[in-house]
């Protein structure tokens, strides 16, 4: 079937629809990394974007609901160059383009997606609309312009759970209804984990008694995913979830050894019920934020963030660690970013920097126990430099409870 893509300023793309037939719209941003396309289309950080792929070729290995990260993909649409009519994998238990039909997610594919992704590296992500309907150009780009934009909006208390649950790292099923959750083929006993994971034999020792210590976290949802939980639980933790909007006193009344701030969509300004939690920790119980968390960290501890003008979106991005020298390669995911220049350096350590633009990656407070990351440690796929903020945080919440 015919489809088109209509930007807010006036720029056409048409192409060819698979997936979902109808009508989406959204933020459209790129990303580059070569694989884990379904990871990226089911990552709640995504929520309100039509996501184009860089990768030529999407779709040929196939999907499998043990790869997803959430129940459901939250992209509003997928932008690719080819998409795969079939798929060639083992793992692979629904074709792609099935995928994205039953989940109501419209493809746009033989498209020039290389001429796309410089038209918004030139002017910046755009609000966009993709259409399978017999629609008049004009009309599409009029209606991307009456899209709310990004600036401005919380989505994280849309994308959040609404209750709180036990994560059941033995399933990896976040103890809801939803038929759909995916069942953790690498979940199970600690040996079967190690088999999945990218452990050292210190590593794995130091595991070995995760039963008994079982430190409790408390992650709010603004949009987690997956695997953040798997990666809490092979830390031996055990993890609440709780809603995006849930208070500080709450939260301390779960009697937690830490507090984990997950990633999630949206701006995080409007997300102020977050930053007032966050403040009312510090000093009281070790913190960990990821991506969106990151940035409300920086905004409890004083700090501005700004609007990029085309995001970080990929899973190659060089970040230093400032600490020790040395790079990692990094998994990004984020349209905002913390001002550096806003926050007070007597207090807080700027502890990664992207080698790419200068971003603020991560920081750590001076006094107190708590740190986050812009980008993302858990990446599913990959990359796996960045295992180790995991293992600090398990280090911190045992020394604070000590």
């Amino acid at each position: 079937m015919q489809s088109i893509l209509a930007l807010e300023d006036g720029r056409i793309f048409r192409g060819h629809g698979y997936g979902a037939v109808g009508e989406c719209q959204g933020e459209v941003v790129f990303n580059t990394s070569l694989t884990g396309y379904q990871e990226i289309a089911t990552d709640p950080s995504y929520a309100g974007q039509i996501v184009v792929l860089t990768n030529p070729q999407i779709g040929n290995y196939g999907t499998n609901q043990a790869d997803n990260e959430s129940a459901k993909p939250y992209i509003e649409g997928l932008i690719v160059r080819e998409f795969s009519p079939i798929s060639s994998n083992w793992r692979s238990e629904q074709v792609t383009d099935e995928y994205m039909e039953r989940y109501a997610v419209p493809v746009l594919a033989e498209i020039d997606t290389r001429a796309l992704v410089r038209h918004l590296r030139t002017h910046g992500v755009m609000r966009g609309v993709i259409s399978t309907e017999a629609v008049d150009p004009e009309t599409l780009v009029q209606k991307a312009n009456k899209i709310r934009k990004m600036d401005g909006t919380d989505l994280a208390r849309v994308v959040s759970t609404k209750a709180v649950y036990q994560f059941d790292s033995s399933d990896s099923r976040n103890q809801s209804d939803d038929p759909l959750l995916p069942n953790d083929k690498y979940g199970g006993e600690l040996l079967d984990k190690v088999k999945n994971i990218d452990l050292s034999l210190a590593d794995f020792d130091a595991l070995q008694d995760t039963k008994q210590r079982k430190l409790h976290v408390v992650a709010y949802d603004f949009g987690i995913k997956l695997n953040i939980l798997r990666m809490l639980a092979r830390e031996g933790c055990r993890v609440t979830v709780v809603p995006a909007e849930t208070t500080a006193e709450d939260v301390l009344e779960l009697k937690p050894d830490g507090v984990f701030l997950s990633n999630g969509p949206g701006d995080p300004e409007p997300v102020d019920y977050a930053v007032r939690a966050i403040r009312k920790f510090l000093g009281r119980v070790p913190v960990f934020g990821i991506c969106l968390g990151h940035q409300l960290t920086g905004l409890a501890l004083g700090g501005k963030t700004y609007k990029l003008k085309f995001g970080h979106h990929g899973g190659n991005h060089p970040v230093r660690n400032n600490s020790t020298g040395k790079v990692e390669i990094t998994a990004h995911n984020h349209n905002f970013a913390v001002d550096p220049d806003s926050i007070n350096a007597n207090e807080v350590e700027l502890t990664h920097v992207d080698l790419n633009d200068q971003t603020l990656e991560g920081l750590r407070h001076r006094t107190l126990p708590l740190f986050s990351v812009q980008y993302h440690p858990e990446a599913a796929p990959g990359p796996h430099d960045s295992h180790y903020l995991f293992r600090d945080f398990r280090r911190m919440m045992e020394e604070w409870k000590g």
